[in-house]
């Protein structure tokens, strides 16, 4: 989530890089505005908690100095201070909920050497490799070769992956990986972990359940909340998209010795990730 002080105190050139990732224009003039209401509402609600803290002291002093009169009038007039308060908080909790959404619907700012387009065609290649070529052109073949195949072709052709069955029992784009895929798999995953381990990463083993707070920490809510499968009666658990997600939530909101630093973690997961279904559609579809 962008930091709302740098939007504040750099406006245009925020502006500026937010529309080069197609966010509206006027977008951020509706956000830095709701802050400013939101700013206004803290500082008026921290005024009246003051006033109401000097009346409490008046009715005390009321009381000791037994003034029933003086003391009634200032149990009424921090009253009314009281309701303010209620009011403003109901306020301030709407609004506060409004900005943090606004800033979690804005991407991240592209680097500035990043160039700017509507599509990939803008893209610039940096360079070119070919392992059949070690010049850099690209190779021709007469035939599409095997390791250049995709790994469901190459799967369902070695019949190692089955696509119809798991689409049979679970639906679309789930599997089997079947004798020698299934070894595969364990064997990479294995030497992945042995691998990070071998370079000082720390292999956890993760929740595959986190709350919404921790999807929206890595960024994976809003933008990616109809991917998810969120799960519990009111919705507040979501199966982890990626270990990463359980990873970066590890030591949220600690403050780290630098001791410690830096943090290398590794883990392996499943990737609960549904695709988002059009209106019309199906899963299967």
């Amino acid at each position: 989530m962008l930091d709302i002080k740098y939007l504040r105190n750099n406006r245009k050139e925020a502006d500026k890089r937010l529309q080069d990732r197609n966010v509206e224009k006027g977008v951020l003039d509706k956000l830095l505005s709701d802050d400013e209401k939101r700013r206004a509402l803290i500082q008026k609600t921290e005024e009246l908690k003051a006033q109401r803290n000097t009346v409490s002291d008046k009715i005390g002093a009321a009381k000791r100095q037994k003034d029933d009169a003086a003391a009634a009038q200032a149990i009424s007039q921090m009253q009314k201070v009281a309701d303010q308060i209620k009011d403003l908080d109901a306020r301030l909790a709407e609004i506060n909920e409004s900005v943090h959404d606004q800033l979690a619907h804005l991407p991240n700012l592209a680097d500035p050497r990043v160039p700017v387009g509507p599509d990939d065609s803008y893209n610039v290649e940096q360079r070119r490799w070919s392992p059949a070529d070690l010049k850099g052109r690209p190779a021709a073949f007469s035939k599409t070769p095997d390791w250049m195949q995709s790994h469901d072709q190459l799967g369902e052709k070695l019949g190692i992956l089955d696509f119809q069955r798991g689409a049979k029992v679970s639906g679309a784009r789930f599997l089997y990986y079947v004798g020698a895929g299934a070894r595969l798999e364990r064997a990479v995953y294995n030497f992945m972990l042995d691998e990070h381990r071998r370079e000082g990463y720390t292999e956890l083993l993760t929740p595959y359940m986190v709350t919404n707070e921790s999807m929206y920490a890595t960024g994976q809510f809003p933008k990616f909340i109809d991917d998810a499968y969120e799960v519990g009666k009111d919705q507040s658990m979501t199966l982890i998209p990626t270990a990463e997600v359980s990873l970066v939530n590890w030591r949220r909101d600690e403050v780290i010795d630098q001791s410690e630093l830096p943090l290398y973690v590794t883990a392996l997961s499943p990737a609960f990730r549904q695709k988002p279904v059009l209106p019309g559609k199906t899963l299967m579809d």
